[in-house]
């Protein structure tokens, strides 16, 4: 293979994968090996961070391997997921915490008092945690230890301890810098009494970073982002106005805005948050982002819980044997919900249920309900960003079922384009990287790369898809405060 060819080290919520990213937008010579997080009590995710070092060693160099040779290294990671080492062992102090780690909502409440918005899945408060339990007075922070994300864990153990970085996407999601994610804030880091010598510096998403030294050859890292923003890039969306939504277990919506920056990272009167969407060249592209609590985790509920789908594959099949819900509808608020009401005490609901109501119109009713929440992500998205989504692009495990993409393009009244690969997070990183090289020559280039699997049309009517949101966005409101106390809670 031509030395054009990038590595990519994508390290997601369940396990780390190592690929090449060819020239021709291709990804092949996979190698990926399963890291779970544990959950040591309710609300509690720890991550084992010398685990996922030894897993981006062997598989790095398994994929590197197989090529010679790469022109770039890419990286993306998981957001927000917080660790701290030591900078002259490279031991982590403990666990890492994962974003969903939920132990400093009572901080984060605490806080607001003072002025201080830090939501919990952020890294800000989690960092700070971590200290008041191995360092409760920082001496130790501030002369031997470092935090970083998970990006810059993979720099460093990639570099062999020469990199301490990590780029906007990742810093600005911390809660620690200002709306660019390029500087750090004075008033964040004095607030949880956070050390400025143990954050990493901020480089491009997209330039030359310095050596992968652990690797064979010691290629140049050149790329980083958070996992959303490497599969924005992945998908083509490197445009104002264009956006992708993944499926996952939950779901993100994320739209290009531009150059403008926003005024503040906290989340806005439509629901949705500001995000850096990539920095080249010291130059940021922004961007908004939209999410779901509860997408293919409804799926499993069905599967699991219920008992209604042997499993996932076959919800369509079962879904596609009746013609409609027989204005059956659920709302998928299994954890609360978010974009756009942000209701934490939301609760997932089922209404219109008849004697005549069976396995099928249930099954068919989630599709559709996470489809009309994803319509809901895209309104919200539109509607704070000013500019319209001609087409949404759509990657993630759902998008494998052609009921819910039906019923999606049905839902937000527009084509849907389907993602050619389904590790557009590893190509995002894999452009990033090769846009620094010169594999691609700019985001122009990466645009015109992008060519969709195939693309849904909908198949309703003005006047009947109005309708069908109506009585969607009815059963919604029912669904919201169903536990007041949550629901009084706000980040």
């Amino acid at each position: 293979m031509a030395v054009s060819a990038l590595l990519v080290v994508d390290v997601g919520t369940s396990g780390v994968r190592s690929a090449i990213v060819s020239p021709d937008g291709s990804v092949g010579r996979v190698h990926h090996e399963a890291v779970l997080p544990s959950s040591p009590a309710p609300g509690l995710v720890e991550v084992d961070a010398a685990r996922i070092a030894d897993v981006v060693r062997t598989t790095a160099a398994a994929a590197l391997g197989e090529v010679g040779s790469v022109a770039g290294v890419g990286i993306a990671n998981q957001r927000a997921t917080t660790l701290v080492w030591d900078r002259r062992t490279g031991e982590p102090v403990g666990p890492a915490l994962g974003w969903q780690d939920l132990r400093t909502v009572g901080t984060c409440l605490m806080l607001q008092a003072d002025g201080f918005r830090f939501p919990p899945n952020a890294s800000a408060t989690k960092l700070a945690a971590i200290l008041d339990e191995v360092d409760p007075g920082r001496e130790r922070a501030a002369e031997e230890l470092c935090f970083g994300t998970i990006d810059s864990w993979c720099a460093w153990v990639l570099s062999d301890g020469a990199l301490h970085v990590t780029d906007p996407t990742n810093a600005a999601v911390t809660a620690l810098t200002d709306p660019t994610g390029s500087r750090w804030d004075e008033r964040a880091l004095e607030v949880l009494r956070i050390p400025p010598s143990m954050l990493p510096r901020i480089v491009d998403s997209s330039g030359p970073i310095g050596e992968a030294r652990a690797l064979p050859g010691a290629p140049l890292l050149c790329g980083m982002a958070g996992d959303q923003q490497a599969a924005l890039v992945g998908q083509g969306c490197t445009r104002p106005g264009l956006a992708k939504a993944t499926f996952g277990t939950g779901g993100m919506l994320d739209q290009v805005t531009g150059s403008a920056a926003p005024g503040a990272l906290d989340r806005s009167d439509g629901g949705t948050f500001p995000i850096v969407a990539w920095r080249r060249g010291g130059e940021t592209v922004y961007g908004v982002e939209a999410m779901m609590l509860s997408a293919g985790s409804c799926i499993e509920w069905l599967r699991d819980d219920m008992g209604l789908i042997p499993d996932a594959e076959s919800s369509a099949e079962i879904a596609a044997a009746c013609e409609d819900t027989g204005d059956v509808w659920f709302v998928p608020a299994l954890l609360g919900m978010a974009t756009p009401v942000w209701d934490f005490g939301a609760r997932g609901a089922l209404f219109g249920i008849t004697r005549g109501t069976g396995r099928a119109e249930v099954v068919r009713a989630v599709l559709e309900g996470v489809a009309h929440r994803g319509a809901d992500l895209l309104e919200a998205a539109e509607g704070d960003s000013g500019r319209l989504v001609e087409s949404l692009r759509v990657d993630g495990g759902m998008s494998a079922n052609p009921v819910f993409v039906q019923a999606l393009a049905d839902a937000i009244g527009r084509p849907v384009d389907l993602s050619a690969t389904l590790e557009a997070t590893t190509l995002g990183a894999g452009f990033l990287a090769g846009m620094a090289v010169g594999v691609w020559s700019d985001e122009e280039a990466v645009a015109d790369a992008y060519h969709p699997a195939r693309t849904v049309e909908p198949k309703l009517g003005d006047a009947q898809r109005a309708t069908q949101r109506g009585r969607w966005l009815e059963a919604r409101s029912r669904a919201l405060k169903t536990i007041p106390e949550l629901s009084a809670i706000t980040f």
